[in-house]
């Protein structure tokens, strides 16, 4: 549960030059940066939910809130029953926070032994140690890697051994922040179906933030939308894309070329390539539009969907989109 949680850093301010040096040491000023302004949302039990935003919009000052890394300047914070901030044992039992940028695996050593000091960390039993590291082992599809150093390592693997530090302690509520990034395609697909699985299993909370749009449309049905700190959406995905979306993509495969200029009168031509021929048009007109391409046009073939849900976020993150629609 958050209720108007807020997080203001004050940053001091210098002048340049000596006197700027003094009057620096002497009576420092302040300016306020608002990170994050009164957030309030609850996220049920094993739900997986979708944390999104540009970069600075104050989502990772979130997690590290709910986590209890940074105090709040207001607001309330309840996460699986314990206020965060006072990093009771018990509440660090039941959480985990993963974040792709940062590593907590020991860079020489096997990866072996550094789960084998998380596990003494957590005070898991031999026998629960053993039982746990080979069931999500086999989740992730590491084996023998975990018995390389750590720098031996590709990144996928590395993520993965990264996921699986994180959750020998069988955490039931979950931040992720950025668990993908610089990975490749095959190991994001990893990824997230270890995290399905996961979620399956052991109904655990997952709060997830990505710049991977297809992290969220695969694993997430509900997203938050985060902007310059506030929150600007908390509902479905799909039907964020419905009301914040106002085209179809509608992709048309010409039996011969047409000119530009004429492709034009039609609608908003997003992209040719050769033949194939990708339009925005808007819902509302989207029938007669379609009609008039398949009356007028040399048309083989032609398929309507949603713009990509990467372009959305966008259109919405760009000056003045915001504005009057959330």
């Amino acid at each position: 549960m958050v209720e108007n949680l807020s997080k203001v850093y004050p940053i001091a301010l210098k002048s340049p030059g000596l006197k700027g040096t003094l009057q620096h040491f002497w009576q420092r000023r302040y300016r306020q940066i608002l990170a994050v302004q009164d957030i309030s949302f609850t996220i049920p039990p094993g739900a997986m939910v979708g944390f999104l935003g540009a970069n600075g919009a104050g989502k990772t000052t979130t997690l590290k809130m709910l986590t209890g890394l940074i105090k709040p300047s207001g607001g309330k914070v309840r996460v699986a029953g314990f206020d965060p901030f006072r990093r009771q044992t018990a509440f660090l039992r039941r959480t985990s926070l993963v974040m792709g940028q940062k590593q907590q695996l020991i860079w020489d050593l096997p990866t072996l032994d550094s789960l084998r000091i998380n596990g003494a960390i957590y005070e898991i039993p031999d026998q629960v140690f053993e039982q746990r590291l080979g069931e999500l082992s086999e989740m992730l599809d590491l084996t023998t890697e975990l018995k390389q150093p750590v720098r031996k390592l590709s990144l996928g693997q590395r993520m993965k051994a990264e996921l699986l530090a994180a959750l020998l302690h069988h955490p039931t509520v979950l931040f992720l922040d950025e668990p993908t990034l610089g990975l490749d395609v095959n190991a994001q697909v990893a990824v997230r179906r270890f995290l399905q699985e996961y979620n399956r299993r052991y109904q655990a909370t997952v709060l997830l933030t990505s710049h991977y749009m297809a992290d969220i449309t695969t694993l997430c049905e509900r997203v938050l939308l985060i902007h310059q700190g506030q929150l600007m959406y908390d509902g479905d995905l799909e039907a964020l894309v419905e009301r914040f979306s106002p085209y179809r993509q509608v992709a048309v495969e010409l039996s011969a070329p047409i000119p530009l200029e004429k492709l034009q009168l039609y609608g908003e031509v997003e992209s040719v390539e050769g033949l194939l021929v990708r339009f925005l048009l808007k819902r509302e007109s989207l029938t007669t539009a379609i009609a008039k391409l398949l009356a007028e046009l040399p048309v083989s073939d032609l398929s309507v969907s949603d713009p990509p849900i990467e372009e959305i976020i966008g259109r919405l993150f760009s000056q003045g989109n915001l504005d009057n629609k959330l």
